[in-house]
């Protein structure tokens, strides 16, 4: 079979530092809380209003995807989500169901689910079989822009050593199928699955990026971009990089904190260029990644320039005493402070889920009371 060769699209202009959030949220019934097929009526229903942004499907009807639009701050992220999240919460109502964050739905099973009705979900469903009905799951991606194409790659490398804090601070997973895994964040266990998942090579020039990706279509495995499933990958198309390891929060005041922080950490790379990025580095990535899902808040973290163990907890406070004042420039320090506060406390959205279950101890409670969360109801 004759395969055709296909080019990388070259890296387009964006502003250094704007912010783009993309949130996978769930549809549930408000019956007994579980997952609902009404992605299209919701969809039907959301095109009614104009807002910033794009709503569209996911891989399975019971998942709807919200965007923001460019964004240049955390609170501008916030001003555009919060009527998106209106909008959803208002259709909702009128169709009688609910809409929920969270990286996995508590209590849903996975071989219930269908797939969207859309030609790239079907092309997905046929390679990767039962998979794709177990990516019903549920994340917050982060775009944020990069001066060029080798400062994309550059801030890409820079931005891994922090996946573990990501992890940790948007972790609200601890359920499957009804069970607690013992994991915050048991989301990226199924993200994981995925052959093409896990880290972008080691290339700092969009040069050797263009030569990795070209051996990479010749084999035929990969077509465009879309086909990694990289913690963190290039977008060439917007002129950005996507972080993709975030559980959606329970509120989208955590998802515009979450994009505040990641763009603080970006100001710090470009103007204090704090460190090379090296192959070394991903020494320990996959361990502290692991430990970050597993504990959340209470991981290990080992730093892969020196090889220190320290808590992550600690580790993300001391890089927040770093990243202070360019968060203040980028006016994050609220969101910063937002995020600060919960490391301190040790608490994420896992750890308000557990304790829902603990006082509830019925799951489709802890829906119901997330759902309300979501609509800024509840605390």
């Amino acid at each position: 079979m004759e395969r055709t060769t296909v080019s990388l699209e070259a890296f387009n202009h964006s502003e250094p530092l704007t912010l783009g959030v993309e949130l996978e949220l769930q549809l549930v019934n408000t019956n007994d809380y579980d997952l609902a097929p009404y992605a299209e009526d919701m969809l039907r229903l959301m095109k009614k209003t104009p807002l910033p942004g794009s709503v569209v499907p996911e891989m399975t009807n019971s998942m709807i995807e919200i965007s923001t639009g460019i964004c240049h701050s955390a609170s501008e992220v916030l001003g555009q989500l919060t009527p998106i999240r209106d909008a959803l919460v208002k259709s909702a109502d009128k169709l009688n169901i609910a809409v929920v964050g969270g990286g996995t739905h508590p209590f849903q099973q996975w071989h219930e689910r269908r797939i969207y009705d859309k030609p790239r979900f079907r092309e997905l469903s046929e390679l990767y079989g039962y998979l794709s009905k177990q990516f019903t799951i549920f994340g917050q991606h982060v775009h944020i822009g990069c001066p060029d194409a080798d400062a994309a790659l550059l801030m890409l490398h820079r931005m891994s050593r922090y996946i573990p804090h990501f992890i940790a601070l948007s972790a609200s997973s601890p359920y499957v199928q009804g069970q607690d895994t013992a994991f915050d964040s048991a989301r990226l266990n199924s993200v994981f699955a995925f052959p093409l998942s896990g880290r972008a090579p080691m290339a700092l020039t969009w040069d050797d990026f263009t030569t990795y990706f070209n051996k990479m279509t010749r084999t035929g495995v990969v077509k465009s971009m879309k086909d990694f499933y990289w913690d963190i990958r290039p977008k060439p198309e917007f002129g950005t990089i996507e972080i993709r390891v975030f559980d959606t929060p329970l509120t989208i005041e955590r998802a515009a904190a979450l994009a505040g922080y990641v763009q603080s950490l970006g100001a710090w790379f470009l103007a204090d260029q704090p460190f090379m990025p090296e192959e070394d580095d991903y020494l320990v990535y996959t361990y502290n990644r692991f430990q970050a899902c597993r504990f959340g808040m209470d991981a290990v973290y080992v730093d892969p320039a020196t090889g220190d163990h320290m808590p992550l907890r600690e580790h993300i406070l001391r890089t927040m005493d770093k990243i202070a004042g360019h968060a203040a420039v980028q006016g994050a320090s609220s969101a910063m402070h937002m995020l600060r506060t919960e490391v301190e406390a040790g608490q994420n959205d896992a750890r308000w889920l557990r304790q829902r279950q603990s006082e509830e101890q019925l799951l489709a409670e802890v829906s119901r009371q997330a759902a309300q969360r979501f609509r800024g109801a509840v605390a």
